[in-house]
């Protein structure tokens, strides 16, 4: 088992944190057998409980800015696949849902003739119902109209109506990110995923000054400390509280030589 953990940083390059998900996951199947088999279970296989987990650094999460997620919508083109990906992205940024959710879309999903919100199914099987931008509503009942979808058809398809996987999304913003670096050169700085722009959604919203608490339930997350990750990484909620704190009125000392400093300078 040690082994195999040290195959996955040393020769897979995977990271601590995949490292630790990997043992997470075998403890809890033997935790499982542990129930299921008893004392039988041999000692040497209960040792593998006892590995710990490695201890990583927690990086801030990387969002995208406003200007950002403007040019990534603004390098789709006006083919069917280019509509599709500019939708894609609406979506991503407006609702904050994780790209799996998206992609589960169903036409049915969109609830309502008008289409005012959408039906969220996320971790757990937890639904949320999300509104919708006017924009993101012309939208969708544009591209539903043009591709004549019915209800059970995946809302974000490919070429062969079947639901867009997430190898395929993440290569689509792969090559959205390409074309729109030449205008914004941020965008090639660093990798960009999916995720990143549900981390736009709740950046935003932190800076227009809606609490983690809603957040929280925007997001679908279970967990309110999840949220509190976005506050630690919010430069410009920062900036407004250290405002609101008045520095210290002092003033700094200056220097002020002594005689026998200045004696040994005059020596010179």
């Amino acid at each position: 088992m040690l082994g195999f953990l040290h195959h996955l940083e040393q020769t897979r390059g995977n990271s601590i944190r995949t490292r630790n998900a990997r043992l997470a996951a075998l403890r809890s199947f033997l935790h499982y057998l542990d129930d299921w088999v008893g004392p039988e279970l041999p000692a040497c296989t209960r040792r593998i409980l006892a590995i710990p987990f490695k201890r990583q650094v927690k990086r801030l999460v990387g969002f995208l800015t406003q200007p950002e997620v403007e040019a990534l919508l603004a390098a789709t083109d006006d083919t069917w696949t280019g509509r599709r990906n500019h939708l894609l992205i609406l979506l991503l940024y407006n609702t904050g849902a994780r790209i799996s959710e998206l992609l589960a879309l169903r036409v049915q999903d969109v609830a309502g003739a008008q289409v005012r919100q959408v039906e969220l199914q996320g971790k757990g099987r937890k639904h949320r119902t999300l509104p919708l931008w006017r924009q993101t509503r012309r939208q969708l009942l544009r591209w539903i109209r043009e591709n004549r979808l019915s209800a059970p058809m995946p809302l974000l398809p490919n070429r062969y109506g079947e639901p867009l996987t997430r190898f395929a999304a993440f290569q689509q913003i792969k090559k959205l990110v390409r074309r729109a670096s030449a205008k914004l050169p941020s965008l090639n700085q660093r990798p960009i995923s999916p995720h990143f722009f549900r981390h736009a959604t709740a950046m935003r919203m932190l800076e227009t000054g809606v609490t983690p608490e809603v957040i929280a339930l925007w997001l679908g997350h279970e967990n309110l400390n999840t949220t509190h990750q976005y506050v630690e990484a919010d430069l410009t909620m920062k900036e407004r509280a250290l405002k609101a704190v008045a520095p210290p009125k002092t003033k700094p000392h200056r220097f002020r030589p002594d005689d026998q400093l200045l004696r040994f300078l005059d020596s010179l």
